[in-house]
């Protein structure tokens, strides 16, 4: 019996939606979406990564779908979003398929905080001059991501210059090799490439479940738009109050990425570096990520209600659990 590719109990897995919706891209490609939490709430959209789905966002999702009405949605050849042809894999679809998302599920006038993990940051800055996000975005979350030049700075195979490193990583993003099933070994690339040293089984198990559901082929594509990628200008043109947050163990975009972009921001309003996480921020430490937009919410999009004291100790003291696991 195959396995589902993603946690099926716990924190980690993915919640029941409100509602399904489906989303008609500018080229014609679906997209798979999906509405958490009450009618009427503050919105926040959510676009996830290279190699991850919808189900990556789960526990944030369950962090701020009690106050919150939140969109996820599958970036094209990703979870349950069709594979396009060869030629629909660029930074210009993913700007399409954020603003198709944002104009499908958001009500006329409706505004919202958006957040980006790694490619789905990339995505927003994408999408920076479209007059639809700039309508749309009341302020952005760029969660563990860069602007450019990836291959040479990324630290997975830890070079001594970035013409190895560019090369090597080139390898790395391009391949169509099966990922194979989820053992141990596995486990373990995933979490030395990706992950912390804080980060428990349960989140280590979680993150491989659904890397290793992405497509090989689909995966290459993506991995060949994140070698080429040239976003500084989309960072720069960014007209909407934008936070930074970053794992200092992260070797696929360490923290300089999340420098350079706090110094192209036209509206930065802080740069949070959470220590000891790695690459997968949403998964390894839900609760900053949560909170983090809680705050842009608050701050820029309307008055969101405080969690209760109770919720705010139940949270920390998961953080604390799943540290002392590990």
């Amino acid at each position: 019996m195959t396995r589902p590719p993603h946690a099926v109990r716990g924190r980690y897995a993915p919640p029941a939606p409100r509602r399904t919706l489906h989303v008609t891209s500018a080229d014609g490609s679906a997209l798979y979406a999906e509405a958490h939490g009450p009618e009427g709430a503050p919105a926040v959209v959510l676009s996830h990564g290279w190699t991850c789905s919808t189900a990556f966002w789960a526990p944030v999702v369950r962090e701020l779908a009690g106050d919150h009405r939140v969109i996820v949605y599958d970036q094209r050849g990703h979870g349950r979003s069709p594979a396009v042809r060869p030629a629909g894999y660029s930074t210009h679809a993913l700007a399409d398929d954020l603003v198709a998302v944002l104009e499908r599920t958001l009500a006329p006038g409706e505004r919202a905080v958006l957040g980006g993990h790694s490619m789905g940051g990339m995505t927003i800055m994408a999408a920076a001059e479209r007059p639809e996000l700039r309508a749309r975005a009341a302020a952005v979350l760029l969660c563990s991501t860069g602007s450019a030049n990836l291959p040479a700075e990324s630290r997975v195979f830890p070079l001594p210059t970035p013409g190895a490193r560019r090369r090597a990583h080139r390898l790395l993003l391009g391949s169509r090799a099966p990922l194979g099933p989820v053992n141990p070994l596995a486990r373990a690339a995933l979490r030395y490439a990706t992950m912390g040293p804080a980060a428990t089984p349960e989140q280590i198990e979680a993150c491989a479940r659904i890397v290793h559901a992405c497509p090989p082929g689909v995966r290459a594509r993506w991995g060949r738009v994140l070698h080429d990628l040239q976003l500084t200008r989309g960072a720069s043109r960014l007209e909407v109050p934008a936070a930074v947050l970053t794992g200092t163990a992260d070797r696929l975009t360490p923290a300089v990425h999340a420098r350079r972009l706090a110094s192209v921001l036209p509206r930065c309003v802080g740069v949070t570096e959470l220590p000891g996480r790695g690459h997968m921020t949403p998964v390894e430490d839900p609760d900053a990520v949560a909170g983090r937009l809680r705050d842009l919410v608050r701050d820029h999009l309307t008055t969101a209600p405080a969690r209760p004291a109770a919720e705010q100790r139940n949270g920390a003291g998961r953080r604390r659990d799943e540290e002392e696991a590990a």
